[in-house]
């Protein structure tokens, strides 16, 4: 059973001092189809028309915020980056994450179909929150949610496959100021139609990872993602 959106309240400002002005706007969010069909006096609405807006929201967000953090990175790496970040399986995480299915209302045919934990539902339901959020708060609000929400999992490894393991490294170790990061090639073998190289990847003089591959910008990724792995251990 989907929980009273009184709870869903209580718990926003709990949790992220959030509090909605426009009730009905959370409702709305949280409100599917198959719901409103089964309350067909109660004049409710769904989220589709807020999600709507919470997508677009969400893509200027994101993009503003990565563009601004990673200056060098060129278009295209943007690009996947973005997608990464701005996805069915981004979203539906963020949500469990903000346990929102907890709270979706929901038909009780979709209820028993298991429509809680489908992902595109989930997805939906965390871009149809963002919306209602903006249209009740504004950018402000929104941003200090997806700062606490999204944006650190940019820290926590969660789009390295979207942007290679050097950038990434150098962002995880800049974060505090800025580091001396050097790669050193330490043997190259093999034959010339199979070579092989060995990488370290330093910082501040300190070797944090040790890679190899088949060529020498393949050996340095494989070491940022080993000194990646490593120090995030060790937080």
């Amino acid at each position: 059973m989907d929980k009273d959106l009184s709870e869903l309240q209580a718990y926003l400002a709990d949790e992220y001092q959030i509090k909605f002005q426009r009730p009905e706007l959370l409702a709305e969010a949280f409100t599917q189809a198959s719901y409103v069909n089964e309350h067909p006096h109660q004049g409710l609405k769904f989220y589709e028309r807020v999600e709507f807006l919470g997508d677009a929201v969400l893509q200027l967000f994101v993009s503003e915020y990565i563009y601004k953090r990673y200056p060098q990175l060129p278009q295209g790496k943007l690009t996947r980056l973005r997608a990464a970040m701005v996805c069915e399986d981004s979203f539906s995480k963020f949500a469990k994450e903000c346990h929102f299915d907890e709270y979706i209302r929901l038909g009780k045919g979709e209820e028993k179909a298991g429509a809680r934990q489908r992902a595109s539902l989930l997805c939906d339901i965390f871009e149809s929150f963002i919306g209602a959020l903006y249209l009740d708060q504004g950018r402000d609000a929104v941003e200090r949610f997806i700062h606490r929400v999204i944006f650190p999992k940019l820290d926590q490894g969660w789009f390295d496959h979207a942007v290679d393991a050097k950038t990434s490294l150098q962002e995880y170790l800049q974060r505090q100021g800025d580091v001396d990061i050097k790669y050193h090639l330490l043997a190259e073998r093999g034959t010339e139609n199979e070579p092989v190289f060995k990488v370290n990847v330093s910082a501040n003089g300190q070797i944090i990872g040790v890679g190899q591959g088949s060529s020498k910008k393949h050996a340095e990724m494989a070491a940022a993602q080993q000194a990646l792995v490593k120090l995030r251990k060790q937080e």
